[in-house]
């Protein structure tokens, strides 16, 4: 009796397409190449892929090191990311792009990043634009006008909607000012104390300068150090980047 074309046979039953040689499924695939693309994987809008990421995370990490990519899985939190490995044994490539971050932009992640960790564990922290966007009035330079560092603010909240993904809209209001966002937990994640204390440090500095304050220096975390530029880049890799002057 002669097999039916369309049924699968014993040897190509793991196939996806004819001269197909992967060896993971369908939903672990589609999660390694979500990971590749980033900026990360969020349990809550792709909760299949994270759960094939959890199945099968001893074999997509193992394909991850064949691109000198490492795994950030963070269960508890339902996020998981990619950096590029950084070892003093040998010298590898960046796999993963970077994005370039304005001034504002770091200023804008170090916001958020504050109302996040200000919240209780696995909260979810709703806030509003002009919550936010008011924390920086105080990086607004005497050669700017209102109209252009509204314009940036503007540019900034967009980075992290659309690019870096770190906010997601849950309401809108009448106008943009009233729009009210979720703050994604990965940003309790991708900066460390020392990183987040070290460029903190540095923007209150700037702000100290210009006879203002930005944040509160009673809530800093971990080191205060030097202008941290390449830490920031290093801790946001696949999901920003470098910080580039205005």
């Amino acid at each position: 009796m002669s097999q039916s074309p369309t049924e699968p046979t014993a040897t190509t039953a793991g196939l996806l397409w004819a001269e197909d040689t992967g060896t993971l499924p369908e939903a672990s695939r589609r999660a390694l190449l979500a990971l590749v693309r980033g900026p990360y994987l969020d349990q809550r809008d792709k909760p299949q892929l994270f759960s094939a990421l959890i199945t099968d995370q001893d074999a997509i990490r193992s394909q991850l090191h064949n691109l000198f990519l490492e795994l950030h899985l963070h269960q508890q939190a339902g996020v998981a990311f990619v950096r590029n490995v950084a070892t003093p044994e040998l010298a590898t490539p960046a796999a993963v792009r970077s994005h370039t971050l304005t001034f504002l932009d770091t200023a804008m992640l170090l916001v958020l990043r504050q109302l996040l960790l200000a919240a209780p564990a696995e909260t979810r922290v709703i806030v509003g634009r002009e919550e936010v966007t008011d924390q920086l009035k105080v990086f607004r330079t005497r050669d700017r006008d209102e109209a252009d560092f509204r314009k940036r603010l503007n540019a900034s909240w967009n980075t992290m909607m659309n690019k870096l993904n770190v906010l997601k809209k849950v309401s809108c209001g009448e106008s943009d000012e009233d729009q009210r966002v979720e703050i994604s937990p990965v940003l309790r994640l991708i900066m460390d104390a020392e990183q987040n204390g070290a460029i903190r440090a540095e923007y209150q500095r700037i702000a100290a300068a210009e006879g203002q304050t930005f944040l509160d220096a009673a809530e800093g975390e971990g080191h205060v150090g030097e202008a941290a530029g390449d830490d920031a880049e290093d801790a946001l890799d696949n999901g920003s980047g470098r910080q580039d002057d205005e």
